[in-house]
Formats: C-alpha cells, sequence, structure tokens
C-alpha cells in the first residue's frame, strides 16, 4: 500500500545545527544524522523485536540514524541506568538514549528531573495524534507535558479459547465462579510482571463500588479499605488458578503458549490484537476470541522518552516521529505484525493513508472498536506500587 511520505518520517531538508532544539526540526535531522540511538525496550517479545528492527531500517535508510534496540526484562533497568549515571556525574553522553515507558516509572523519571523536553508535541507528526479520543496527554493520571510521545494504544482484553469456555465472562465474581467450575485452567503472569499488576489493577476497578479513590495517590487512610475486595478475591481465587497457584507463568509471551498446550483456557492481553497476531502467527489455536469486561476494561497508551543526559537526543527524537508515522502506525495495527491500537486520529490523516487503515483486516479476534469499548482509566501509580508489595507478599512466596 502507498502511503503519503511527507510527514511519514519527517522527510525534509536537513541543515546545520549547533543543537537539538525540538521546535527547529531542520536542525534536529541534521543533527541526527550518523548518530547511534540506543532504545531501551521490552524484549521478551519476538513480534515486538522485529518491529523494532523494522523502525530501525526506515531511520537509516530515510535520516542515516542507528538505531540499536537494547532489550529489557524490566524497564526499572533503564531507569536505574540512569539514575546511576546522575549520580557519577554524567550529564551527558548516557548510553540510553530513548526508553519505552510508562506508569510509574515515567512518573518517577518526571519527578526526578531525569527526562530531556518538552519535545512530543514539536515532532513534525504529532499532528496526525487523536489528543482528543485517545489518552495521550497524560500517563496514569500524570499529565505527560511534552516528555513523551506515545506510539500504541493498548487496552486490556481477555483471550478464551472457545473450545472449552464458550461464553465471555461479564466481571471478576464471574470469572471466580467459572474457575470454581474449570479449577487450574486460568492464571496471570506473576507480579511484578507487567501484566500480572494489570491484572490485580483491573480486578480491583471491577471489583470497586466506587474506583474514585484510584484516580488520586494511595494513602495509609483508605489504602486499606480500598482494596480490601481485591484480597477476599484473590484469597478465593489463588488456589483455583492453574498450578493451585503456587507458579506462574512469567510473560505474557508464556500465556500463550500454555492457552496453546491446552493447559489454560483464559488469559489476560493488553493488546486487542494480540490474539488475531497470534492466531497469524500460528501460536495460538483458531478457537481463541477475546472480550472485555461489562464496566470496560483498563487502558493507556505506550509512550517513548529521552533521557536528560541522552547522547543522541536527535536521533532519539527521529525515532520517536517515526514512531508516530502513518507508515509506522499501521503496520504496528497489522495483527500479524504486531495487533497494537494507534494513536492517530483517521480525519487527521490524507485520504490515502486513511483509507490503508480502513483496509487493514483486524483479525478474527479482535474486537471492533464499539465491541471494545471506552477504556477505563489507568489508576495514580503509587496505586499499582503497593498493591504489587502487597500481592508478593501475600502469595509471591507460595512454595
Amino acid at each position: 500500500m502507498r502511503l503519503v511520505l511527507s510527514l511519514v518520517l519527517g522527510l525534509g531538508a536537513a541543515i546545520p545545527a549547533a543543537g537539538a532544539e525540538p521546535e527547529d526540526w531542520a536542525s534536529v535531522l541534521a543533527e541526527a544524522r550518523g548518530q547511534t540511538v540506543h532504545w531501551h525496550a521490552w524484549g521478551g517479545s519476538t513480534t515486538t523485536n522485529a518491529f523494532i528492527d523494522w523502525v530501525g531500517g526506515r531511520v537509516a535508510a530515510a535520516h542515516g540514524v542507528d538505531l540499536v534496540h537494547v532489550k529489557l526484562a524490566d524497564t526499572s533497568d533503564a531507569v536505574s541506568r540512569v539514575l546511576s549515571e546522575r549520580a557519577a556525574g554524567e550529564t551527558s553522553d548516557g548510553a540510553v538514549d530513548l526508553i519505552w515507558i510508562n506508569g510509574a516509572n515515567f512518573a518517577a523519571m518526571k519527578d526526578a528531573d531525569l527526562l530531556f523536553g518538552p519535545f512530543a508535541e514539536a515532532l513534525p507528526n504529532w499532528a496526525f495524534v487523536d489528543v482528543e479520543g485517545k489518552t495521550v496527554t497524560t500517563d496514569f493520571t500524570v499529565p505527560t507535558d511534552g516528555y513523551e510521545s506515545p506510539w500504541a494504544m493498548a487496552q486490556v482484553v481477555f483471550m478464551y479459547d472457545t473450545a472449552d469456555l464458550p461464553q465471555p465472562l461479564g466481571d471478576m465474581p464471574a470469572l471466580l465462579t467459572w474457575a470454581e467450575a474449570n479449577p487450574g485452567r486460568f492464571t496471570f503472569p506473576q507480579p511484578p510482571d507487567f501484566l500480572g499488576s494489570t491484572f490485580l489493577k483491573q480486578a480491583l476497578i471491577d471489583l470497586s463500588d466506587d474506583p474514585a479513590p484510584l484516580s488520586q495517590p494511595a494513602s495509609d487512610a483508605d489504602y486499606a479499605e480500598v482494596t480490601a475486595p481485591l484480597w477476599d478475591f484473590l484469597d478465593a481465587l489463588t488456589p483455583l488458578l492453574w498450578r493451585q497457584g503456587r507458579a506462574y507463568p512469567q510473560s505474557g509471551p508464556r500465556q500463550l503458549q500454555l492457552i496453546a498446550d491446552d493447559e489454560i483456557d483464559l488469559a489476560i492481553s493488553f493488546s486487542p490484537g494480540e490474539a488475531s497476531a497470534a492466531i497469524a502467527n500460528f501460536e495460538l489455536p483458531e478457537t481463541v476470541r477475546t472480550f472485555v469486561l461489562d464496566k470496560g476494561t483498563l487502558g493507556n497508551a505506550s509512550f517513548v522518552a529521552i533521557p536528560f543526559n541522552a547522547g543522541s537526543k536527535a536521533g532519539a527524537m527521529v525515532v520517536a516521529n517515526a514512531l508516530l508515522s502513518p507508515e509506522a502506525q499501521l503496520r504496528a495495527q497489522d495483527p500479524s505484525v504486531l495487533g497494537y491500537g494507534t494513536v492517530l486520529d483517521m480525519d487527521r490523516l490524507a485520504p490515502e493513508d486513511r483509507a490503508a487503515f480502513a483496509a487493514l483486516d483486524l483479525g478474527p479476534a479482535t474486537l471492533s472498536p464499539a465491541d471494545l469499548g471506552a477504556a477505563q482509566p489507568e489508576p495514580h501509580p503509587s496505586w499499582m506500587t503497593r498493591i504489587e508489595t502487597d500481592w508478593i507478599a501475600r502469595y509471591g512466596n507460595a512454595d
């Protein structure tokens, strides 16, 4: 498919420049040429790794930027690297140029003045971003203020094998009732894995009569009362999990393998298109579908941010801009590639690009936007931090 490329990768005439000022894009392009960008990003998915490699090929061809994927098991590893560099007085030429980041890690880096910016709204492809309809200017309730740039939309869905579980489950009490009748057929990644912690938050929100306190920082005054329904639910659910809750898969991809091996029937995902992508890649049976809960499910954006001491800030901005291109966004949404949701506003695109998105087959297990529904807002990051700690203390050492 042909896409309009005038802004796709920030094409334009480059002129010499003294520094990476986001508002002077020609200068950014000039400074970026020849730079190596070390993008610290989760490395646990072969499809995501392949997509990052593709982005690297695009920015190398268009702008002479060498993109190196530094594969992380945990985003906090990159944050710790930046912190240690600042403690050592390394205020320039840092080892981390770009981080795939959100939530508590972003809040911590922003509070500690560890980020370069603001830069996001100066990117040429920001003109395509859906700032009204998608949560792209706050991150777990924390305003981004231009210090991180979105590149994918995510919303919780539950993948289920219709060969064993014919109907979707509408809420967490229904999930518990089903687990009582089908012990061992559900699990979630072990917190503090991001997906595992997401399940805990989703359960808390679904079980809460009033989720409003979750939008504020967690406090000792109400933490115990607000989280009590979650612990009651998990006390009942944990013995009914795969391996009686004495072991957990270590990652999202491991869940897919458990479904494929017919060890479980139900798993959580933060990508509405993941099941379709896995079916297309022969990682899941064709009988797998997805559902959301009756009250909706959590949603957020994936972001990239640039540390304050990045050695290749201009190159990092070029990569961030490339991720917002219609070309990259279309590729990421393709279920045979990633199946991620787009951050773009279709009404802002050229007709050719809009038509390409409309023609994309999202796959057999991907819910329509209407069926997916509006995303529930993320709690303040302090809730996830405290819930993870408590979960580990209560259930994390079952053996």
